[in-house]
């Protein structure tokens, strides 16, 4: 591979394969306290996640296969009958079908949730909160 082999990407070829969530998709409130910016593909759902001091997300379960990294701040996930404190840096896996949610603390918690397959119900909450904006990569 030679890099005289290829030419610069345009703005319009950037558009095809990169976002800057925080700053290009808008917001969507998740539950109370809790708000995205997503990034979705045919096989996936990326939530750029902040959830709100003194929240809580209440226990949930769905079929869908998580990741939970946090990027900054903490909270105390509950997995179960179990409650796992998970700080920055932390990766927590939640499999299809667990119950989990969390309580944060007294800070925000910042987080990146990758979901495998894609979230249509996180989706579907963009495109009524937001309908005038397009989820990039979701052709």
């Amino acid at each position: 591979m030679k890099e005289s082999d290829f030419t610069i990407a345009t703005e319009k070829d950037r558009q095809k394969y990169l976002v800057r969530p925080y700053d290009e998709v808008p917001l969507t409130t998740l539950v109370q306290g809790s708000v995205s910016h997503f990034v979705s593909t045919e096989n996936l759902t990326v939530s750029f996640l902040t959830m709100q001091a003194g929240s809580v997300f209440e226990l949930h379960q769905h079929p869908h296969e998580q990741l939970m990294i946090v990027i900054d701040g903490y909270c105390d996930e509950v997995i179960g009958d179990k409650m796992y404190r998970i700080t920055k840096g932390d990766v927590i896996h939640l499999p299809s079908n667990i119950p989990h949610g969390a309580f944060i603390r007294d800070v925000d918690c910042k987080a990146i949730d990758i979901f495998i397959p894609r979230r249509e119900d996180f989706l579907e909450k963009f495109r009524t909160q937001n309908s005038s904006a397009k989820l990039p990569f979701d052709d």
